[in-house]
C-alpha cells in the first residue's frame, strides 16, 4: 500500500496523456511489460526473441538473465518498454532453490548454517560469469528452509540483486564441511513481478494475440501485457505537475514548485520513480533530500533526473 505526502494540490488536463491502464492497445503493447514464466531449457535471449516474433514487435528485452536451466519470473519489455527494463536490475530477487548436500548431515546444523548465511554475506561471483571475479558484499534478506529430506533442502531466498543462488549452495555445503551444489533453481520475485494472477506463459501470450488479430478481443492480451510503469512499482514515488512533466521529458532536473506527492520513505540517494497526477511513468531519478525535507522545501532542486521514459511534447510545454 503506498504512502503518498500530499506537498501541494492540483489537477491533471484530461487532454494530455492516459491513465497507463486505459492506452489505446496498440500504445499499450508498444509500451507493455510481460511477467513471463520462463521455462526450462531455452535462453533468456531465446525467449526474448521468440516474444519479438510472436508479438511483431519491433524489438524487447528482459529484466535479469537466467540460466537455460533455471525457471520463473522472467519480465519481458516491448518496444519503447525495454529501456525501463533497466530499473529492474537492481531490484530485489527471490527464488525457489533445492540444494544437494554431497551427504547426510544432522538437520540442526543445516538449520544455524542457514541462519549465518543471513543478511551481509561475501561472494566471489563463479568462473561462468558475466563480471569480474572480485569478492563483494551481497543482502540475504530472509533465506527459509521449507523441508529437509535425506541430503536435499528446499529453501525460499530474499536476495540482493548480482547474488549468485549457485554459489551460495557451494559455500554452504564448504562451511558444513560435506560439500553442496544447486540441483534445481526457479526465481519467484522480481522487484514487484512476481508468480501471481499476472504470470503468463508463451502459449498465453501466442493465444491471446491471435485473438486481438483475428477477433479484436483485447481482453486476454491486456491480461498477459501490463503497463511498463509495473518495472517501477517497487521504487518510491514522486507525482509532479503537468507543467512540470514536458521539462523533466527535455532532462531538466526536478524542482521542489513540481512536486504534489511523494512517499514518505524516501531518503536521500533513493532511486525515485517520478510519475504524473494519470500514473505514468516519466524518468527515474535520485533524491537530493529526505522526503521530510522534500515536503518543507520552497524551492531548489529535489530531484536529480537520471533516465526519462516518457516521449518529450507528451504533455505541452509550459516552461522556458
Amino acid at each position: 500500500m503506498e504512502n503518498l505526502i500530499i506537498k501541494a494540490e492540483s489537477e491533471t488536463n484530461p487532454e494530455y496523456g492516459s491513465c497507463p491502464d486505459s492506452r489505446p492497445i496498440k500504445e499499450h503493447l508498444s509500451k507493455g511489460i510481460i511477467n513471463l514464466d520462463k521455462t526450462s531449457g531455452p535462453t533468456s535471449h531465446e525467449i526474448d526473441s521468440w516474444v519479438r516474433i510472436i508479438l511483431d514487435a519491433q524489438k524487447t528485452g528482459h529484466g535479469g538473465t537466467l540460466d537455460p536451466k533455471v525457471t520463473g519470473i522472467l519480465p519481458i519489455g516491448i518496444d519503447k518498454a525495454t529501456r525501463v527494463m533497466q530499473l529492474l536490475l537492481a531490484a530485489e530477487k527471490e527464488y525457489i532453490c533445492l540444494m544437494r548436500l554431497h551427504r547426510e548431515i544432522d538437520e540442526p546444523q543445516i538449520r544455524d548454517i542457514f541462519s549465518e548465511f543471513q543478511g551481509k554475506i561475501f561472494q566471489t561471483p563463479p568462473l561462468k560469469s558475466a563480471v569480474k571475479r572480485e569478492l563483494r558484499v551481497r543482502n540475504i534478506y530472509y533465506a527459509n528452509i521449507l523441508e529437509i529430506e535425506g541430503q536435499d533442502v528446499l529453501f525460499r531466498i530474499g536476495c540482493e540483486a548480482g547474488t549468485y543462488i549457485r554459489k551460495y549452495c557451494h559455500d554452504i555445503g564448504e562451511a558444513l564441511g560435506i560439500g553442496a551444489h544447486m540441483a534445481e533453481l526457479r526465481r519467484t520475485k522480481v522487484g514487484s513481478f512476481k508468480e501471481d494472477e499476472t504470470v503468463t506463459t508463451l502459449h498465453d501470450l501466442t493465444d491471446a494475440y491471435y485473438y486481438l488479430k483475428e477477433d479484436s478481443d483485447e481482453s486476454l492480451i491486456r491480461k498477459c501485457v501490463l503497463p511498463m510503469e509495473k518495472a517501477a512499482s517497487h521504487l518510491p514515488k514522486v507525482v509532479v505537475r503537468d507543467s512540470a512533466v514536458d521539462a523533466i521529458c527535455h532532462g531538466a532536473k526536478l524542482a521542489s514548485g513540481g512536486i504534489l506527492r511523494l512517499d514518505e520513505n524516501i531518503k536521500k540517494g533513493t532511486t525515485v520513480a517520478v510519475e504524473t497526477l494519470k500514473g505514468e511513468l516519466i524518468a527515474a531519478g535520485e533524491s537530493l533530500e529526505t522526503a521530510e525535507e522534500i515536503v518543507e522545501s520552497e524551492n531548489g532542486i529535489m530531484v536529480d533526473i537520471k533516465k526519462v521514459f516518457m516521449e518529450p511534447s507528451t504533455y505541452p510545454k509550459l516552461w522556458k
